[in-house]
């Protein structure tokens, strides 16, 4: 964990949204992590937590090779509080993918001393897949550089247009 980072004795509780948004300090961003089989997609919001912008792709490794990266990324941005993509099935139950990635979103939350929030993920890939072919008219090697990231953001404004109204009642 980095010096001066703030720690969280327990993770954050499952799709605690309310608490997350209700503790960020004003101007504190918030990262989106759409952690996939081989690539982990990563967006930002802007500091008025109204709008999320894909940021990068990291290679999937162990949690704790990836750590630095993110820790890197959450101080360089000022961010306050990571939300990560939730695989729930199609009808909505929490299986071994949703388990797996509270998991690692609770320990990830852990190591970087910044909160964290699970945020329903599905069909985020998909509809940025169909985006990206029917709008963008991407190639599939293109595609396959961009999608995570944007998979990211995409869930993260989600995350936002639920949540982040709020964002102008903590301004100074």
């Amino acid at each position: 964990m980095a010096g001066g980072a703030a720690t969280y004795p327990q993770p954050m509780a499952l799709f605690n949204m309310d608490r997350l948004f209700a503790d960020l300090s004003p101007g504190k961003r918030l990262l989106g992590i759409d952690p996939g089989a081989r690539l982990v997609g990563l967006a930002l919001s802007d500091v008025m937590r109204m709008v999320a912008s894909p940021y990068s792709v990291l290679k999937r490794d162990k949690l704790g090779a990836m750590t630095p990266r993110i820790d890197a990324i959450v101080r360089e941005h000022d961010v306050g509080g990571i939300v990560v993509g939730l695989p729930l099935s199609l009808d909505g139950n929490f299986g071994p993918a949703a388990q797996a990635a509270r998991d690692w979103a609770q320990d990830l939350s852990q190591r970087i001393g910044v909160p964290a929030a699970l945020w329903d993920e599905r069909l985020s890939s998909s509809a940025v897949n169909r985006l990206l072919i029917q709008e963008a008219d991407m190639t599939r090697k293109r595609r396959q550089e961009t999608v995570d990231k944007m998979a990211a953001a995409y869930m993260l404004q989600g995350a936002l247009d639920r949540f982040g109204g709020d964002a102008f009642s903590h301004a100074p």
